[in-house]
């Protein structure tokens, strides 16, 4: 089965499938975009890493594995097309 990304949706292909939000990725697309253009903001950087930690804990999923998978959907897309 082809990785998702969407609401709710299981992205990854570990053990346990990550879960993000669509509005999770698209802050994350805020900051990478920010980053950049090196005009990355603490407000921003702070929203995505709260983000982050209330999905972990509303899905029980590490924190560090939910902030690794969101990375790569952001950072690395065409990985998601092979």
């Amino acid at each position: 089965m082809a990785p998702q990304c969407g609401r709710n949706q299981p992205v990854g292909s570990g053990h346990a499938a990550i879960e993000l939000t669509d509005e999770l990725i698209e802050l994350e697309r805020l900051a990478w975009a920010e980053q950049q253009e090196n005009w990355l903001t603490v407000e921003t950087a702070q929203a995505v890493q709260a983000a982050i930690t209330a999905r972990a804990e509303a899905t029980r999923q590490s924190r560090d594995d939910v902030e690794r998978e969101l990375r790569r959907i952001v950072r690395h897309p065409a990985e998601d097309d092979g």
